[in-house]
């Protein structure tokens, strides 16, 4: 424990690449502890999730914070007293700046839903789906300046049967996403990425 790898996870909405994340810590016994939840929503339910854990949370207000720089740096300066080592982006629906990029140079690992560098951006499952494609799937990559751009740490694909509905299609992607992150981080700390 006292060696374990301290990250910090990102999130907007349900929490459930969180959840994934926690159990499979929790199952394998990675050598990490999460340490803060960071939300842009005083409503996400990854709030839950983490109140359940007893993991601290922070909760960002970019409105009243006035630029994505200060919210970042109000981040930063929690995720330093945390002894954060690294960032896992899950569902964080917003652009990460080189403020924060800097403070974490190569540690901010990002999941999309797509088969990057196809389908980048905030709807990648329905962008897939609407354009007809048979196989998209899931990204997990390093964070960049730019929007779903990072270098890609690995990929799994998911076809799109002749009956598949975009909620079924969703429903298959998140299922893959909940295997494939905790898998990608359980290497990451393997080769030591954060330390």
């Amino acid at each position: 424990m006292a060696n374990d790898v301290r990250l910090a996870v990102f999130a907007s909405g349900h929490g459930t690449n969180f959840a994934a994340i926690l159990d499979a810590i929790q199952a394998q016994g990675l050598s990490c502890q999460i340490v803060r939840l960071v939300v842009d929503k005083a409503n996400a339910g990854a709030l839950a999730i983490a109140n359940a854990h007893h993991i601290p949370t922070l909760v960002v207000n970019y409105k009243a914070a006035g630029s994505r720089q200060a919210v970042e740096q109000q981040i930063i300066d929690q995720l330093t007293a945390d002894g954060a080592q690294g960032i896992l982006l899950a569902g964080y629906m917003r652009i990460i700046t080189p403020t924060l990029l800097q403070a974490f140079p190569q540690k901010v690992i990002n999941i999309h839903p797509a088969l990057l560098p196809s389908f980048p951006g905030t709807h990648g499952i329905e962008d897939a789906f609407h354009y007809g494609v048979k196989i998209t799937g899931v990204t997990v990559h390093f964070v960049d300046e730019g929007t779903d751009t990072g270098q890609i740490i690995d990929q799994q694909a998911v076809h799109i049967a002749d009956d598949d509905t975009l909620e079924s299609l969703e429903a298959k992607i998140h299922d893959v996403e909940h295997h494939l992150y905790p898998t990608v981080l359980a290497q990451l700390l393997k080769e030591e990425v954060f330390n």
